[in-house]
């Protein structure tokens, strides 16, 4: 049976949004299954993977009547604090939102073996029994709307604009540059990449002004993997009348004359189903979850109104390949130089 669940006064803060469910300040049923997430730095409301995972753990609340809450993290120092907050009320599950609050989690999760911790984007070489790792293979439909881009621009060159080099973004750029490569090959020419990172996820300033100066040099197609920063490459595109490819969720709304395509990362379909199946009871601690275009993890949108129609159906093929396992999309520099030493094998 688990502990009562009694939430004070000082947590207030705790709720921040409810979406119906209620927030009573008493004794929480124990048969209520409760799930809290804490934001990276993005922020709940960064159209990307935070405000994605949020989505999940909505649809998981309207499908099972489950509580659920989120805690915002506004700087890297507030990560251990609200993940040590978020445990208070006796959670059934806590997600941290990126691999950012790794640490922070681990600690944390240390401090409490009974309730059960989820984090995004990371994996561990000893996973405690109370943690699950999720991971996704960003560099699939990274591959896509590169491969896409290589196909759709006129001027031959676009453009990366990357949050910071990490792990996961690697997955990001290198899938990228690998999918334009792929489509340059088939194409017989060459095609120009030109790449800068924001070092932030926030500074939407920053990454605009990088994809300013990148449409000045002759791109007309730019692909962002910078969070809530990359808000800036598409009103960048937006304004210069070019193409940028949204990251994450489908971000055509935020230009819908703009955006070529996105890389989706279907964040909400990962956090919905583990948070199902702990809430089930089955064993999820210990182990990493993988999603990929193979699990509905990673794609593009079935609706891309810029984009040409052929172009569409040839990427679907090249979707099949690497679902079928055909295809390979490198997700760090070693596999992206291998993946271009045997490219250019075939040429």
């Amino acid at each position: 049976m688990k502990r009562a669940k009694c939430i004070a006064a000082g947590l207030l803060s705790l709720c921040l949004a409810i979406g119906g469910s209620g927030c009573a300040m008493n004794e929480k049923d124990d048969d209520t299954y409760q799930a809290i997430m804490v934001t990276d730095t993005g922020g709940i409301n960064d159209q990307s993977f935070n405000q994605s995972s949020w989505e999940g753990l909505k649809n998981f609340r309207d499908s099972t009547g489950s509580t659920i809450r989120y805690l915002e993290s506004k700087q890297a120092s507030d990560f251990t604090t609200n993940l040590d907050r978020a445990t208070d009320t006796y959670p059934d599950i806590v997600w941290g939102i990126g691999f950012s609050l790794a640490d922070s989690l681990l600690q944390v999760a240390a401090m409490n073996p009974d309730i059960n911790f989820a984090i995004i984007d990371q994996s561990f070489e000893e996973t405690p029994q109370n943690v699950t790792g999720v991971v996704f293979k960003a560099e699939e439909s990274s591959f896509l709307v590169g491969y896409i881009a290589g196909l759709s621009t006129k001027t031959d060159k676009v453009g990366y604009v990357g949050a910071m080099k990490t792990f996961v973004n690697d997955q990001f750029e290198y899938g990228f540059l690998a999918g334009v490569a792929y489509a340059a090959a088939e194409l017989g020419k060459d095609i120009e990449v030109q790449e800068q990172f924001t070092e932030s996820y926030s500074d939407v300033a920053k990454a605009k002004g990088i994809a300013n100066k990148m449409f000045a040099n002759g791109c007309d197609i730019v692909f962002h993997s910078a969070g809530g920063a990359g808000f800036g490459v598409i009103e960048s595109a937006k304004e210069n009348n070019k193409m940028a490819i949204g990251v994450d969720t489908d971000q055509s709304y935020l230009a819908p004359d703009n955006v070529l395509t996105s890389g989706l990362k279907n964040v909400d379909v990962a956090v919905e189903s583990i948070s199902k199946m702990d809430m089930d009871g089955e064993e999820i601690g210990g182990k990493t979850f993988s999603y990929g275009l193979k699990e509905n993890g990673v794609g593009i949108p079935e609706v891309n109104k810029n984009m040409d129609p052929a172009v569409y159906d040839k990427a679907m093929e090249i979707q099949e390949m690497i679902i079928n396992g055909d295809l390979v999309a490198p997700s760090t520099e070693e596999t992206y130089n291998e993946f271009i030493a045997n490219l250019n094998g075939t040429k």
